[in-house]
């Protein structure tokens, strides 16, 4: 399976989209959507800059590295929108983590409903709660919920690239979903 255009425009709208290098919180130097040099080609040093058409190439080839590991952390047909949430999740903490995760092992077992309520337990840092983390984890468990096509087994995909003119666009109802979770928390 692939990540969709729902996919992608989650993780754009959550990772954000930077043209030009910049020191993230963590003080990784970071570019495109949430690319770091320690998800490979290209190294980010300081002063870079990217086109969009590289964003969505690298976005790209980053994505491959965490559905391969959603395919092979998970032993269950899940539907687009369960891959593209979990995708998200990988993403954004790691492929290690999302494997050992309690999530994973509940969506095994057929826990589809556990797996959904996992999502709120990734939204620390340093064990405090980070608002933005805990909008991206709703909006994710949104996604894993929401109804699609039949479950399909998932298969590792092979890396693409995007066409310059590509970009990714959200559809009306991840449009919805996205702006409830915009707000700032007070």
């Amino acid at each position: 399976m692939k990540t969709s255009t729902v996919g992608r425009s989650l993780i754009t709208e959550f990772e954000g989209l930077r043209l030009t290098a910049y020191r993230c919180s963590a003080n990784v130097l970071t570019i495109g959507v949430g690319h770091t040099s320690a998800a490979g080609a290209p190294k980010v040093v300081a002063g870079m800059t990217i086109t969009r058409a590289e964003a969505d190439a690298i976005l790209s080839r980053d994505l491959a590295k965490f559905e391969r590991a959603v395919a092979a952390a998970v032993n269950v047909p899940v539907n687009q929108n369960q891959f593209d949430a979990l995708v998200s999740l990988a993403f954004n903490i790691g492929d290690g983590a999302f494997t050992r995760s309690t999530l994973v092992k509940r969506l095994n077992a057929g826990d589809f409903q556990g797996a959904a309520e996992q999502f709120a337990a990734w939204n620390k840092v340093n064990r405090k709660a980070v608002a933005g983390l805990t909008r991206r984890r709703a909006a994710e468990a949104k996604l894993f919920r929401t109804a699609f096509a039949a479950p399909v087994a998932i298969t590792p995909s092979v890396p693409t690239s995007v066409a310059p003119e590509a970009k990714p666009t959200a559809p009306g109802f991840l449009s919805a979903l996205l702006s409830l979770f915009r707000r700032k928390a007070v």
